[in-house]
């Protein structure tokens, strides 16, 4: 650029003498001619990148596009500035060349991680991918990635300064067993956290309870100290992850079935109805188009109640919890029908008095002997 400078007949233009000046400015105009023509670019790949459903593409372009043009005014203005301070002060110009040095570095691991986070969003987008991978599992990969990158960019930062590498690691390891002891629980969340990544009791938008603490809703975020659970009646419930480690854990999102359980009782006096109602029942589980027929399924009598004799059905259906109750809704109901179409009734509790001495009927009232237990009450059964 100098010797094209020197070339040009600039002897009759004004500040011909300093021309420091017309170099400065044509390093402006240069960065905005190449920060338009870099933004068109990148229009046109995006365009073609956005057709086609790969995951790359379109994540390196939309992350390259702050950077990159961050990177071209950054620069064109720090080379500007270099020329004005080797023209003022040279101490100024070795003081621009560090800080040029830093940006460089900083600008790429602005690129990495704003790459790191289109990726994550993509390997979970059902449009980019057929298959989309486990979103608890992609955070957690994207996390240690972004931890990665700033500790790394840190580290050659501090190198490009000047500063000793070996010397600041060994300071960190002394510090942290100072800080490991003062920060256990935080630790103990952390460790915590990545037991979860790695085990995976549970992922993002599945629904978890504990038997031991009052833990139950849909886990909405995991992170490495955190939880966020979103309780049925839309409360946030922010669980630290070292609990995850002393408690039991239920995950009714990966049920294969759910269970109909279910005690019916009909009245004594229908007991010779029990053995046709039973039959019946089985029949109509068996062809329910909405009961697991692979799984266990038992319709017995079971028992002799106060008031009522039972039998008890035994069956599985849809893991989906609204589904569920519909079809527990649906086999109930049914079985109500073949009960009443027996001829039998549901049992209800009641009560049988007996009155040694019999009763007599005087002004619509009901009255027995005076030590008879019930005087002047109207019972529902009498015999």
């Amino acid at each position: 650029m100098n010797d094209l400078i020197e070339g040009l007949p600039l002897e009759n233009l004004p500040l011909a003498g300093q021309l420091w000046v017309y170099k400065v400015f044509a390093i402006v105009f240069a960065s905005l001619i190449l920060a338009y023509v870099g933004k068109l670019l990148l229009d046109r790949i995006e365009a073609r990148a956005s057709i086609t459903p790969n995951v790359w593409d379109d994540a390196l372009v939309i992350a390259a596009r702050r950077p990159l043009w961050v990177l071209i005014w950054s620069m064109g203005l720090l080379w500007a500035a270099r020329i004005t301070a080797l023209e003022m002060d040279e101490d100024f110009a070795e003081v621009l060349e560090s800080i040029q040095s830093v940006l460089l570095i900083g600008l790429l691991a602005w690129f990495l991680l704003r790459l790191a986070s289109k990726v994550e969003e993509r390997l979970v987008d059902s449009r980019y991918l057929q298959k989309p991978m486990d979103q608890t599992t992609v955070s957690a990969i994207g996390k240690l990635l972004r931890v990665s990158v700033i500790i790394t960019s840190a580290l050659v930062i501090l190198q490009t300064l000047g500063y000793s590498i070996s010397g600041v690691l060994a300071f960190g390891g002394i510090g942290g067993i100072a800080v490991g002891f003062a920060a256990k629980d935080l630790l103990a969340n952390f460790f915590g956290g990545l037991m979860v990544y790695l085990d995976r009791p549970f992922s993002v938008g599945e629904w978890v309870r504990s038997p031991d603490k009052e833990i139950e809703g849909t886990v909405e975020h995991i992170g490495w100290r955190l939880t966020r659970i979103r309780t049925f009646d839309k409360r946030p419930i922010y669980v630290p992850n070292a609990i995850f480690t002393s408690v039991v854990l239920q995950n009714p999102s990966r049920m294969t079935h759910r269970r109909i359980f279910e005690h019916i009782g009909i009245r004594y006096d229908d007991i010779q109805h029990m053995e046709p109602i039973v039959k019946e029942v089985r029949e109509m589980l068996k062809a329910h188009p909405e009961i697991a027929q692979d799984q266990t399924q038992m319709v017995y009598f079971d028992r002799c109640a106060a008031s009522s004799v039972d039998f008890f059905i035994y069956c599985f259906t849809t893991p989906v919890w609204a589904e569920f109750h519909r079809v527990k809704e649906d086999v109930l109901l049914k079985i109500l029908a073949i009960v009443e179409q027996q001829g039998a009734q549901i049992a209800f509790p009641t009560s049988t008095l007996h009155v040694p001495d019999g009763l007599t009927l005087r002004g619509g009232e009901v009255e027995g002997p005076r030590d008879a237990p019930g005087r002047g009450a109207t019972p529902q059964e009498v015999s």
